[in-house]
């Protein structure tokens, strides 16, 4: 390697201040070059998203239940068929045993105390090896020293590993990478050091034709119904970059100043948008944008943001300051439309220090 070329690697690679030296993979999991710790890259090429804000409410969440407790006793997981049915019941056990988990008893999804009627509850849970994750979807556990329920299992993951899949099942992407995390986005918390995930109403922002399916990589996959539901609302002009999987940020070239955001958390989110953006693993079905924050026996990023800021994260009020800088912040995404495989977040130098190395955990 020429001295300039050595170079050029430490500069994209050195540690900046206040960087952490090791990290915690229970609380940022996946290894460096994973989607969910990339950059965006000095290469990325942006497309205008045009995104349509949202009219029934404003900023919502979408919660994966995320389990670090590899040392609790194991939880039976049974079949249970209700999956997104209004008038059916998840909690009853009505099939086989899917698998066991350690899973606090207290640790309590049911209908008093999920968000909304059916969310789409993808579960990550870390097994006895600390290593494997299993995840599952639509989770629930409403009674304490019940078994729980669940439909669907998707492929196991290393933690110390790459993380892509999971149990969004608009997107087949991970049920942990890339979620809001308990602990994070607090005033004085730092930056926030990965990729989001948003859900977004596919009706009027997701792109489908029969050359592209409705996805783009890394998704495997759209909704069942894309080809029958996706684009069909759809008023601003048409952008085929933005499919499922399609990675948002807010462009390099963009001032952060000239959004005029009110609200620190969102500044926050802002700088995260545009060092790492978000990508689109979920519908919301109905005319809202969600970001996907953690619910877990560690804690409930929702309650700890509200209490932290002093307003919730999701809002009704659309004329809330929360509200109109999300919207700022929506309205101005991009699709990095050479996001691939080989070019993870756009290649080229990226915009921020690469993941350290983990804490070793016994």
């Amino acid at each position: 390697m020429s001295i300039v070329l050595a170079m050029l690697a430490f500069a994209c690679n050195k540690q900046e201040p206040n960087e952490p030296a090791l990290r915690d993979p229970f609380k940022w999991p996946f290894s460096a070059n994973s989607i969910w710790n990339t950059p965006i890259g000095y290469d990325a090429i942006y497309v205008p998203a045009q995104i349509e804000l949202a009219e029934a409410a404003g900023m919502t969440i979408d919660e994966d239940y995320i389990v670090m407790t590899p040392d609790a006793e194991l939880m039976d997981i049974y079949e249970n068929f209700a999956e997104w049915d209004r008038t059916k019941d998840r909690c009853p056990a009505e099939g086989q045993l899917l698998f066991s988990a350690p899973i606090p008893q207290d640790f309590v999804v049911s209908p008093t105390t999920w968000d909304g009627a059916t969310p789409n509850a993808g579960m990550a849970v870390l097994m006895p090896d600390k290593r494997t994750i299993k995840q599952t979807q639509p989770f629930a556990h409403c009674v304490p020293g019940d078994p729980a329920t669940s439909r669907y299992v998707f492929e196991e993951v290393d933690i110390y590993g790459e993380g892509t899949y999971g149990a969004h099942g608009g997107s087949g992407l991970s049920a942990i990478g890339g979620a809001l995390r308990y602990g994070e986005l607090l005033p004085g918390s730092g930056p926030i050091r990965h990729a989001l995930k948003i859900n977004l109403y596919a009706a009027k922002n997701l792109y489908y034709d029969q050359e592209t399916k409705g996805y783009r990589w890394p998704a495997k996959r759209a909704d069942g119904y894309a080809e029958q539901q996706y684009y069909t609302k759809r008023t601003n002009p048409t952008v085929k970059a933005c499919r499922m999987g399609a990675l948002l940020a807010l462009p390099a070239r963009l001032d952060l100043a000239s959004l005029g955001l009110e609200t620190e958390a969102a500044k926050i989110l802002a700088v995260a948008f545009q060092d790492y953006g978000a990508y689109i693993v979920d519908d919301t079905a109905w005319d809202v944008y969600a970001l996907v924050t953690e619910w877990g026996p560690d804690g409930r990023f929702a309650e700890e943001f509200e209490q932290q800021w002093g307003f919730s994260f999701s809002q009704s009020d659309q004329h809330h300051p929360w509200s109109k800088d999300m919207d700022r912040i929506i309205k101005n995404l991009h699709v990095v439309d050479n996001n691939s495989d080989k070019a993870r977040g756009g290649g080229g130098q990226p915009r921020a220090a690469m993941a350290p190395g983990f804490v070793p955990i016994e």
